[in-house]
């Protein structure tokens, strides 16, 4: 009793997005675990940047409004809202085998959370709590690679250097005989395709005749020049989240011609071709144990810290910021 007494006067910081291009840290009563519970002292949460510039700049349409709802979400679109679903913390209170472990979990940017007992999933051996924020992103990206079809010795373009589309290129070029090349207009984002094993190109020099192309940067230039780059009868993933945003689709010309083929890729439903067999949550533990690789620290690029969120993250959901891969780190992580 006395324990349940103390767990209910503590008090969480949390983000949320309260009005176009404001953030807010607010303060909130801890919700009292119950018996499948568990609380986490958070370390770090990763920054969704195409999905939260749209939060913040109010651009979620209405009708999404449900879909677009992450799993343990306060608040409702359009503002104010507290969102997020890349953290990574240590247990405090929860199942003996569970607590002082560390674990990912789907939550909104906070420093101490609940959260259901079977969404906490432990961090297998080698992906450190920083590394894991990249869980969500990788599930995104192997979710992708499975609609694609994709396999050994295919010549594969990913159009767009973010964090899926980098992600996107690592699986790839994990395939035997993949040849694997990532286009973006920043040149410095070569160095970092190079260290994940993947070649580079600037949209000048975007290769042609690919088998599968993937397209993550929601930009209409974006779209044409994975269009562009598919060859005779290739497939085209387009994996954008675009929002409100109305884009051109260049459909005439080779798009017919070649015979190609676009579909759409969304994390939100398990692939088609694993869905019999997979769940969600065996998808999610097999992108955490695909984090175990050292050379994926190279997508975090920036660490802000948890106070100064309220001001930092109107400038790096800003369009064209630099960038990969930006990172919140929480007290318990100092």
């Amino acid at each position: 009793m006395k324990k349940a007494a103390a767990e209910r006067t503590r008090m969480a910081h949390a983000i949320w997005y309260v009005r176009k291009g404001e953030v807010e840290l607010r303060a909130e009563p801890l919700r009292e675990p119950a018996r499948d519970d568990v609380v986490v002292r958070t370390l770090f949460s990763a920054i969704s940047r195409g999905t939260e510039r749209l939060i913040l700049s109010g651009t979620v349409p209405q009708n999404e409004w449900e879909r677009m709802r992450a799993p343990l979400q306060a608040g409702k679109f359009s503002f104010p809202v507290k969102y997020g679903y890349c953290a990574a913390g240590v247990v405090e209170t929860g199942p003996s085998e569970l607590v002082g472990r560390t674990v990912f979990v789907l939550h909104p940017h906070q420093d101490l959370f609940t959260a259901p007992v079977c969404m906490a999933i432990p961090l297998p051996d080698g992906v450190p709590p920083r590394r894991a924020t990249l869980a969500a992103n990788m599930e995104t990206a192997l979710n992708a690679v499975w609609d694609a079809g994709c396999g050994p010795a295919d010549r594969i373009v990913v159009v767009g250097g973010g964090a899926v589309g980098m992600l996107v290129g690592y699986l790839c070029a994990r395939m035997p005989g993949a040849d694997v090349t990532l286009v973006d207009i920043e040149p410095d984002r070569g160095q970092i395709a190079e260290q994940l094993g993947l070649r580079f190109a600037l949209p000048s020099n975007t290769p042609t005749e690919a088998d599968v192309v993937f397209h993550t940067c929601a930009t209409s230039q974006g779209l044409a020049a994975a269009i562009g780059a598919a060859g005779l009868e290739g497939t085209i993933v387009e994996l954008s989240w675009y929002g409100e945003g109305k884009i051109p689709v260049p459909l005439g010309g080779a798009f017919h011609s070649r015979r190609l083929k676009l579909i759409s890729s969304q994390v939100g439903e398990v692939a088609p071709s694993r869905r019999p067999r997979w769940t969600r949550r065996r998808r999610l533990e097999a992108a955490l144990s695909l984090l175990q690789d050292p050379r994926l620290d190279a997508l975090i690029t920036e660490d802000i810290e948890f106070a100064d969120a309220p001001l930092r993250l109107p400038q790096i959901l800003a369009p064209g910021a630099p960038g990969v891969v930006s990172v919140i780190r929480y007290p318990a992580a100092s």
